[in-house]
């Protein structure tokens, strides 16, 4: 006899969010609460198709707490390319936190998805999950995004974007000119969202707050809550568009010169406490790498 799921409709509540199971899908609805992180209520609900879950673990939690995780299948959700591992633990929005009193029924739950999952665990050939949808928008440092499902808009502020980007003059990209997009996280040094070009455009600049395909964070500045969701929005739409299989166009190698200085920036803001001493090591490895 077939393994079968929970009935459908059930619902599993958990610390900001609730897991809802669907013939077919999970739909995780996310709380509003002050304590949720921003970038839950900024989802707000996504439905999860089971196609789209590689694997269901559960694994004790901090504070007598036990954690339910879907696995998402490489590839399955634009959300989740974008952000390219750079989620901490408690942004993750394939977990779902519970009180460790609610294990033997979180493992029941597991078990029931474990059972409807498929064999194939390849990367997906297209998105599964669907992403956020446009209109978008968000402010970061040195300008304000927008994106309306055709085409992503760089309006510059006067008081953060460089000279280049003045010079450059707002900026308007259709989808079907991308072939990616780079996320940054803004909890970590120089987080930026960076659009990608197809080969065809002009090499970009190093540096993201030289790039005027690229908005800037700022150190601890940035909205991981809208900024995300965005990136994931518009990478959907360029793969949607067919442009994304092309490669982007290569960044030219930064000046030794400046990479000393950011390297001596970064130091000083280490010195500061403003970055940890993991953040400092990644970060110069990174930079030095780039020599």
């Amino acid at each position: 006899m077939p393994h079968t799921m929970a009935r459908m409709g059930d619902v599993l509540a958990g610390f900001h969010a609730a897991w809802e199971f669907e013939s077919d899908s999970v739909l995780i609805r996310f709380e509003r609460g002050i304590r949720t992180p921003k970038l839950f209520q900024a989802l707000g609900e996504r439905r999860i198709p089971l196609e789209a879950i590689a694997a269901v673990t559960l694994t004790p939690g901090k504070r007598g707490t036990v954690v339910l995780r879907a696995v998402p299948r490489a590839g399955a959700d634009p959300l989740m390319e974008a952000a390219a591992g750079q989620l901490k633990e408690g942004c993750d929005p394939y977990r779902l936190v519970l009180p460790a009193e609610r294990e033997t029924l979180a493992e029941y739950y597991a078990d029931e998805l474990r059972g409807q999952l498929t064999e194939d665990d390849k990367p997906a050939e297209r998105y599964l999950v669907g992403p956020p949808e446009a209109p978008l928008q968000f402010k970061a440092y040195d300008g304000k995004a927008s994106f309306d499902g055709k085409a992503v808009s760089f309006r510059w502020f006067w008081t953060g974007a460089s000279s280049a980007k003045w010079k450059a003059g707002d900026q308007r990209f259709p989808v079907a000119d991308l072939s990616g997009v780079e996320w940054r996280s803004p909890e970590v040094f120089e987080g930026h969202l960076r659009l990608l070009r197809r080969q065809s455009a002009p090499a970009q600049p190093a540096q993201a707050d030289q790039d005027p395909a690229a908005v800037v964070f700022g150190l601890g500045y940035g909205p991981v809550h809208e900024s995300l969701p965005f990136a994931a929005a518009v990478l959907s739409a360029v793969r949607a568009s067919g442009s994304g299989a092309l490669p982007p166009a290569a960044a030219p190698r930064r000046d030794p010169a400046d990479i000393a200085e950011r390297i001596r920036h970064l130091g000083e803001l280490h010195e500061a406490g403003l970055v940890t001493d993991e953040e400092f090591t990644s970060k110069k490895a990174e930079l030095l790498a780039e020599l």
